[in-house]
């Protein structure tokens, strides 16, 4: 009886210091070379051997989860309240490139450790496109979010945020901490590469949580984020605690060094120097080692030397096959344009995208900056879209066509070399929130300027070009602001007077004629269309598909149709401009685009007809045209299902060759302030300066 009573208390004190479901329960790890057993990892989370938590490497694209193996007990019963707890952790964000890193990691409380279905990039390994915003997840997140996504409304590319069920963040703070006598407070680079040590307090009897962050073992007086929120509704009776990171096109390392954890009570700090340190701190070790062999290294690295000397002297030579003699303009040398990079280093890299990355230079020789597109072998562009590119825009001379200065092929690389656009592309002066808003003056020039270049492409050329991905992020700015037109890697040539042969789909929603769904062949009309998209978006400072808009404002062309119809035109024109804007030519410029977005192609006007237009050559038609019907009468439906309006009937239809008086009167009677959602951010620029 007695050896009974004795092993059941021996049951008892083991089970009171590993279950945490007790509300005193608690733990602490001063690395995890010893947690194995006790941390669940998934994805690509693993623990090094010196004891330090890795989340992620640097991966594009990809998740990794590591969590306390048991559960904790947060309420007494379903439907109590959630205990107070606390955490303090200590973690290290190293991107791949030293100014541009990947996404952020999240400190998660979860109904499940697995989070299935649980996206990278912007998402953190969290949740996914279709659950995210929803209660069933069940899910607190404290981020550390170091790239700005529009879509969730984030503040900064370097912030703390707080996230109940949702990645749009209830409350978020720009990355900061207190001295520890709060006299001041000093900003922190999250992905510096440096050990933070983070505490996460969550006070039940007030309902409040609050996070606090420090360079230091010493935990400030002040946090630098508080929410108050009671955590009962949200909470299940037991959750799991742990961590979420994850990696999108570019990537960062997430480490944590240590964690502790107290329901109700405070968890420990972590002493910062006792923690395992993160991976290649301990060169100087490996070097100690080295030198106490260093003769057989001498020759080692001699020999490794003169094999590596060969190699690269045979590697480097270009290869030049027998394609690559028929196409212009000047064929560069991969030794010319790593040199004009300085060795294609990330501090000059201009921008990034699903074709690879655009660095800037400056040529052998000379002083001509050059923009260098470099196309590596796992890209989404291959070697097709390469030679159309070089091929075509290489012939081509006009002054509102980016320059192509030539080209280079080495090994899996694939390089083109272009002007440089100091002013980077169109998209960052509509979408973003830049020191110096475009004028009106400067975005009809830009207008007139693509427009031109497009007539150029279309008939003025020894062949007939077909752009297919005309946006405001394929328009680059020049020194003086003048707009040029690049990017052709999706173009297609044909004769003049030819038919285009059938493609598959290509281009950017938003931007695509309706036609070329059902066709799939590309024509000067679909290149008008696409042109007309961004007309509207110049004057509107909106893109063509706006998802956070509401229902009636989602798609711009509708929109604009609405207000047209309404008599209130001018309430689309981007408040930005703060009505500092010629009338006559912004609604030009409105019912120009309304006419290259109809639904069909015979009645979009010419790029010939758009050029005289926007000259003032010729005056637009008095009034819009329809779109077609059916042969039955019935009105026709277009791609997302709605009825086709009609627009001739409009009263309100705005005649371009008179009574531009009214313009003033149809603006003044209508109610209700401008509304233009620029949360939205482009990708950097290819072929200019981020």
């Amino acid at each position: 009886m007695v050896l009974a009573s004795a092993l059941f208390s021996i049951l008892l004190l083991f089970l009171s210091s590993s279950d945490l479901s007790r509300a005193d329960a608690g733990f602490i790890f001063n690395g995890f070379r010893h947690a194995g057993a006790k941390i669940t990892l998934n994805g690509v989370a693993e623990i090094e051997r010196s004891g330090v938590l890795r989340l992620t490497d640097t991966s594009p694209r990809f998740v990794g989860h590591a969590f306390y193996g048991a559960p904790i007990r947060f309420k007494n019963s379903t439907d109590g309240k959630v205990s107070s707890f606390s955490t303090a952790f200590a973690f290290a964000i190293v991107p791949e490139y030293k100014k541009l890193g990947g996404h952020g990691f999240a400190f998660a409380i979860a109904k499940s450790k697995a989070l299935e279905g649980a996206l990278p990039s912007q998402y953190l390994g969290l949740m996914n496109d279709k659950n995210v915003g929803r209660f069933s997840n069940r899910v607190l997140a404290v981020e550390f979010d170091t790239v700005r996504d529009f879509a969730f409304r984030d503040i900064s590319d370097n912030h703390v945020g707080i996230d109940i069920n949702s990645m749009i963040s209830n409350a978020s703070v720009d990355a900061s901490c207190f001295s520890r006598d709060n006299s001041r407070k000093e900003g922190i680079r999250l992905q510096s590469g440096k050990m933070i040590q983070c505490w996460i307090d969550y006070d039940s009897g007030v309902g409040r949580l609050d996070v606090t962050l420090s360079l230091s073992s010493s935990k400030p007086s002040s946090p630098i984020l508080s929410l108050p929120v009671d955590l009962s509704p949200i909470f299940l009776q037991d959750m799991y605690v742990g961590f979420s990171a994850s990696t999108g096109l570019l990537a960062s390392s997430h480490y944590v060094s240590g964690w502790s954890f107290m329901l109700n009570g405070q968890a420990k700090s972590l002493e910062l120097s006792l923690l395992p340190s993160l991976p290649g701190s301990e060169s100087n070790r490996v070097w100690l080692a080295l030198g106490a062999s260093l003769s057989v290294a001498v020759f080692l690295i001699l020999a490794v030397g003169v094999a590596l000397y060969v190699v690269k002297r045979v590697k480097s030579r270009d290869v030049v096959e027998s394609w690559e003699l028929d196409i212009a303009p000047h064929r560069f040398t991969y030794v010319e344009l790593k040199k004009a990079t300085r060795g294609f280093r990330d501090k000059g890299l201009l921008g990034f995208g699903g074709f690879g990355r655009v660095y800037k230079g400056t040529l052998p020789g000379s002083d001509k900056e050059v923009a260098v597109k470099r196309i590596s072998h796992d890209s989404k562009q291959g070697l097709q879209e390469f030679v159309t590119e070089v091929a075509v825009i290489g012939r081509l001379r006009h002054r509102s066509l980016v320059p192509l200065q030539g080209w280079c092929r080495h090994r899996s690389d694939l390089l083109l070399v272009y002007d440089f656009m100091p002013n980077g592309s169109l998209d960052k002066y509509i979408y973003d929130e830049p020191a110096a808003v475009l004028t009106w003056e400067q975005r009809f020039k830009i207008i007139r300027d693509v427009a031109s270049a497009l007539l150029y492409l279309h008939e003025e050329w020894e062949q007939t070009v077909i752009h297919r991905d005309i946006k405001a992020g394929n328009v680059l700015l020049d020194s003086e602001m003048n707009g040029r037109l690049g990017d052709f890697g999706l173009a297609k040539l044909y004769e003049h007077g030819a038919n285009p042969s059938t493609t598959k789909v290509v281009g950017t929603l938003g931007y695509l004629a309706p036609e070329l769904t059902k066709t799939g062949k590309p024509t000067t009309s679909s290149d008008v269309y696409a042109f007309g998209a961004l007309l509207l978006e110049v004057v509107c400072g909106r893109r063509p598909i706006e998802a956070k808009a509401m229902p009636e404002e989602l798609v711009l062309v509708d929109w604009v149709w609405d207000k047209w119809k309404e008599g209130c035109i001018l309430e689309v024109v981007d408040p930005r401009l703060k009505g500092e804007y010629d009338e006559i030519e912004v609604v030009l410029v409105i019912k120009l685009g309304l006419m290259c977005s109809s639904n069909a192609p015979g009645r979009r006007p010419s790029t010939r007809q758009v050029v005289r237009y926007l000259e003032g050559e010729a005056p637009l038609p008095e009034e819009m045209a329809a779109p077609a019907q059916c042969d039955d009468g019935s009105k026709k439906f277009d791609s997302g299902g709605r009825i086709s309006p009609r627009f001739e009937d409009y009263p309100n239809s705005y005649p371009y060759s008179s009574n531009f008086e009214k313009v003033s009167t149809w603006s003044s009677a209508c109610d209700g302030e401008k509304d233009a959602d620029l949360e939205a951010g482009p990708s950097p620029s290819p072929l200019s300066a981020s």
